[in-house]
């Protein structure tokens, strides 16, 4: 079993994760092409920089000319900027920006670099994406459809983190131009490039958070800022005492979506490690993650992944059965990871179905309120439960009618299970009219083949 293990003993941001990426040996053609395909003016710029002793690759997006800036320096030249303009004008601008095309609405960032972050507010601020737009952007970009998906499920983090925080709809938070381009160029580029490193997991060690206070568009936080909080729910995290902020929401975006677990360094033999930079230099802690690859040594580190998950239960005895099946489906729709029905024999001898959904505990009480709503249940039984679930990954056979993914389950490095994906056989029969099953053997046969060969 091929695994990665990333280290965040200096935080997380999505530039150090591309550097650590390039570093490690992902082309770094493939990050570019990236770029070029998601066709938002951006470009990459590698430099290789040293960090407390340490030789990093450091990845800079531009937009344009432009380059974010470490949060330091952002605030302060637009401190320049303020005094500059009332030197000019003779009038104070209490809440004005001098220059909009620096005018990041809100940042959580630190000496790694700016990155972007939702605005509030329910008017939607000029030169600003909304999620719906950039959800869009992703998805019409020519990448796989297991990195479209990690990329928009990063987003979607990122975005529902700002929501919750300012008490907003997802769909009105909005990212700055010039920051929404860098944060989709990072998460873009990490959901591709961590596809492109071949790996069967992604474990990543707890994270040193730093601290202190961060100036942001809403005034000073505590470190961590709040989105990153959010987005590291259950997710094991430290301070060493750096008065600086560490690990940025896309950082945290980043990590969350693709380790499935946080441990301690496996036991594993080492088959090549790379770090990436950040863009500040700390004195006595190399500001990089170091990323490392090799193989499970042992079935000991080729355990299950295990989870706390929220368990949704709601008997229903009186609901029409065709509007069981679109609650089920809404379900699915906002996120719930499995929603199924079994029948009950309920008082009064009346026959019923239990309602079981299972979901990630952030978003547990979205789809209560979505329960209540679309069913006649009066109450729902919530526990948390431990999920154990094997390693899986994605590939891709090619069947005389199309292109079929087969998803991939494996335990201490050996396939337990491997299926052809449901929805790509179905569209497949549907437009060649030739029989679903068939579509689902002669795939299946040639995964089995393929695999014969190695």
């Amino acid at each position: 079993m091929r695994i990665a293990y990333l280290e965040c003993f200096s935080g997380m941001s999505g530039d150090m994760f591309l550097g650590a990426l390039v570093d490690v040996g992902v082309p770094l053609k493939i990050l570019e092409d990236t770029v070029e395909a998601l066709d938002v003016g951006a470009r990459l710029a590698v430099s290789r920089v040293t960090r407390s002793g340490i030789s990093a690759t450091k990845v800079d997006v531009y937009v344009g000319d432009e380059k974010d800036l470490p949060r330091e320096e952002y605030w302060a030249r637009k401190s320049e900027d303020a005094a500059s303009e009332r030197g000019h004008s003779g009038l104070k601008h209490e809440h004005g920006h001098p220059h909009e095309h620096h005018d990041h609405p809100q940042h959580h960032d630190h000496p790694h670099k700016t990155e972007a972050s939702g605005t509030v507010g329910l008017s939607q601020p000029s030169h600003s994406r909304g999620l719906l737009e950039i959800r869009a952007i992703i998805g019409e970009a020519p990448i796989s459809e297991t990195s479209r998906k990690t990329a928009i499920a990063m987003f979607e983090a990122l975005g529902a983190a700002e929501a919750k925080i300012h008490k907003l709809p997802i769909e009105q938070v909005h990212f700055h131009e010039v920051g929404a381009i860098d944060a989709m160029v990072d998460i873009v580029c990490a959901a591709v490039g961590a596809e492109a490193l071949g790996v069967d997991e992604i474990i990543s060690s707890p994270l040193n958070v730093g601290g202190g206070s961060v100036q942001c568009a809403h005034g000073t936080f505590p470190v961590p800022a709040p989105a990153t909080v959010e987005l590291l729910k259950g997710a094991p995290v430290y301070s060493s005492g750096v008065q600086a902020e560490l690990v940025t929401p896309t950082g945290a975006a980043i990590v969350s979506t693709l380790a499935t677990r946080f441990a301690p360094f496996p036991e594993m033999t080492i088959e090549k490690s790379g770090y990436g930079a950040g863009s500040g230099d700390f004195s006595g802690l190399p500001n990089v993650v170091r990323l490392t690859i090799g193989h499970a040594a042992s079935v000991r580190t080729a355990k299950t992944h295990d989870e706390m998950i929220t368990v949704l239960e709601a008997s229903l005895d009186d609901l029409n059965p065709q509007v069981f099946g679109y609650v089920m489906d809404r379900l699915l729709e906002k996120g719930a990871l499995d929603a199924f029905g079994m029948p009950l024999q309920m008082k009064k001898n009346r026959p019923g179905t239990l309602l079981t959904v299972l979901c990630k505990s952030e978003i547990a009480d979205e789809l209560t309120q979505l329960i209540f709503a679309e069913t006649t249940t009066l109450g729902i039984r919530r526990r948390q439960e431990m999920r154990q679930t094997l390693a899986r990954r994605w590939e891709r056979v090619q069947t005389e009618w199309g292109e079929v993914r087969i998803k991939i389950a494996s335990m201490n490095g050996t396939v337990t299970n491997c299926a052809p994906e449901y929805e790509d056989c179905r569209q497949i029969a549907a437009k060649h009219n030739v029989p679903l099953k068939t579509v689902m053997q002669e795939a299946a046969r040639q995964y089995l083949g393929k695999e014969g060969k190695h």
